[in-house]
């Protein structure tokens, strides 16, 4: 395993890259936001008179790309694949495309309820427990987001006067393999949330020099010995204004 996961290659170039499948954008909006939900990104694009500017095209379908405007700025919008090889590829194709700038959003399952309990999660770092980031960045346990991208944030969260916790995340590629001795190992190592894209996300955006700002909801709970689905299925639609509002004046202040 260590020929796969610690043998990290920094060539900044592949044999197939983003820009050799993906063509540049004239005057693509330079700040881009993008979640997990297509019900907010439909919602969103419907409330705001989004126009459809480009589409990111693979074997799943088409997901189209918005421009949305708020505060006087143009702003890109999409929806990202779940999953850490998915929602990297994603991430490159919209830097092809002409994205200098971006913010991510997404649920993630609950492992310290205490400290959540309605609040903004804000990732200082992820615990790389999935195979993309390696690709990325040398091998390491966890991944930190950068101290300028954290500070953005949470001014954005005091200007719209929500509540935050900061914290370490876990990011996994086997969403049905989260057993009980894992989840506490990963409480003891202080991670507050479980997801499958933070870490990859961060290595992607750090090694394309993209400044990049993510945060976190609760959704699902995983903090007591059995799994508690709580508001997975509707994946955070009901808060809807709310993070979306919060994603707009990160992008304003990237």
């Amino acid at each position: 395993m260590a020929t796969i996961f610690e043998r990290w290659d920094s060539a900044k170039t592949a044999l197939i890259n983003p820009w050799n499948v993906i063509e540049e954008k004239p005057d693509f909006p330079e700040v881009c936001i993008t979640t997990f939900s297509a019900d907010m990104i439909d919602r969103l694009a419907e409330s705001r008179d989004g126009k459809k500017i480009a589409e990111l095209c693979s074997a799943n379908g088409n997901l189209p790309v918005y421009e949305i405007r708020y505060g006087g700025k143009r702003i890109a919008v999409f929806l990202s694949r779940v999953g850490a090889p998915a929602c990297a590829a994603g991430l490159e194709e919209i830097i092809a495309m002409g994205a200098k700038k971006i913010v991510m959003f997404g649920c993630c399952g609950v492992l310290n309820q205490s400290a959540v309990q309605d609040k903004i999660i804000v990732p200082v770092s992820a615990v790389r427990d999935e195979g993309t980031s390696y690709h990325y960045m040398p091998a390491s346990e966890e991944i930190h987001a950068e101290t300028s991208s954290v500070n953005i944030l949470k001014n954005s969260l005091k200007k719209c006067g929500m509540s935050y916790v900061t914290g370490k995340t876990w990011t996994t590629d086997a969403v049905y393999r989260e057993t009980q001795s894992v989840i506490e190992e990963r409480r003891e190592q202080g991670c507050l949330a479980v997801e499958m894209e933070c870490s990859a996300a961060l290595a992607v955006t750090q090694f394309r020099k993209i400044p990049f700002v993510q945060f976190l909801y609760g959704a699902d709970h995983l903090h007591a010995d059995r799994w508690e689905q709580r508001d997975l299925a509707e994946y955070g639609i009901r808060n809807f204004k709310k993070y979306m509002q919060l994603a707009f004046e990160c992008a304003l202040a990237l």
